[in-house]
Order: C-alpha cells, then structure tokens, then sequence
C-alpha cells in the first residue's frame, strides 16, 4: 500500500513538471520549425504604433508580411489591432498605411482596428473570415508568439500557419529567454484558465513589452 501511494505520488510530481514542460516545447518548436503555406491571406499581428508610425517590432512583422506577399505566397494582407485611448490611429491602420506606401495594393491591404491583446485580435479577425468564407490563412507574428497565435485562431475555427519575423527587436536572433517564458505561459493560461472562463489579457499597457506580440 505504501509503495502505492509512493507511486501515484511520484506520477502526480513528474506530471506537474512534464505538462507544462510539454507546452513550452510547443511553442519553442513553433518558433524554429515553422510551416508556411500558400493562402489566400496573410495576417499581421498588432503591435504599438507611434501616431501611425510602426514600431520596430511592428515594422518586423510588417515586412515579413510584404515578403510573402512579394513572392505570392499570399495575395492579401490584413492588419489587425486596436489603439490606445487617445492614439489617432489603430496599430492595423498604422500597418495598412506602411503595406501601402511599399508596394501592397489599397486593394490587398485590409485593416481590422480591434482588439488590444492576442485574444482579442485573433477573434475579430477569425470573426471577419468567416464571414468571408476564408478558412485558411498565415499569420504573421514574432516566432514565440506563432504558436499561441495559430492555436487559437484554430481553436476558433480558422485553420493557420505562421510565417516569423527574421528581423527586428523580436526575431529568433534577438530574442531573450524571457520572451519565450511569457509566451510559453500565455499559451498554457490560453489552454487551461481560458477554457474555464477566465480571460487573462496579455496586454501590457504603454511598455516596450506591449510591442512584443504580447498584446
């Protein structure tokens, strides 16, 4: 009986280490071995923007986006994301403005001004496909936050790939250890609390960390 009890508490222990072990190594694989698949549409994860100016981690994403775009990988590109009380323009309305001044027909760029954390974006644009009728898509985002991102779009119905950034504050090259902890957090918050109801926001108001797909 002792030798038992012994054993389910051993098992109790090594899961309690192997579960969340197993997520983080998800979204680490996600980062270094991405698909990327031809669709029809790309789409830009939100970052800050200063009075519709991209920042750096946005601009990265951004001209992964064109790259894709450029060798027809895609033939749409959405932007998404919301502004902060006050700003004159959306992070997706900053994105669009940039996809158009390099090159990206008005009629390729589309804009989608909601949503102030990960969740949130992914919905309003999952929202936007399918009443498009899109079932496929490449998001485009930082490499540790590509798992997340495509989890949930599929979790709400929309099947993604992920193209990462090679260039930029948040590219694999430039990346800290501590990018990957939140993530890998954010991503078992997303499959665990969420699924009982409990919205926790990654979105960190007015700090650098805010442009890091974090929000």
């Amino acid at each position: 009986m002792f030798k038992l009890i012994r054993r389910l508490i051993s098992t109790f222990i090594l899961l309690i280490f192997a579960i969340p072990a197993f997520f983080f190594a998800e979204v680490w694989y996600g980062a270094h071995y991405p698909k990327v698949l031809s669709t029809d549409y790309a789409v830009v994860m939100g970052a800050a923007q200063y009075d519709g100016r991209p920042s750096d981690a946005l601009e990265a994403r951004l001209v992964e986006a064109k790259k894709i775009y450029d060798a027809d990988l895609v033939e749409k590109i959405v932007t998404v994301g919301a502004g902060a009380p006050g700003d004159r323009y959306t992070e997706a309305r900053a994105g669009r403005i940039w996809l158009i001044q390099n090159g990206v027909s008005r009629n390729n760029a589309i804009e989608i001004g909601q949503g102030r954390d990960t969740i949130q974006s992914v919905k309003a644009f999952t929202d936007y496909f399918k009443k498009n009728n899109v079932k496929n898509i490449v998001i485009v985002t930082d490499p540790y936050h590509c798992k997340r991102a495509t989890y949930i779009s599929e979790d709400l119905g929309i099947k993604a790939t992920c193209s990462p950034v090679n260039s930029g504050p948040f590219s694999l090259a430039n990346s800290s250890m501590r990018y990957l902890w939140r993530e890998g957090s954010a991503y078992i918050a997303y499959r665990t609390l969420e699924k009982l109801g409990i919205h926790v926001s990654d979105h960190l108001e007015s700090t650098g960390l805010s442009a890091i797909g974090l929000g």
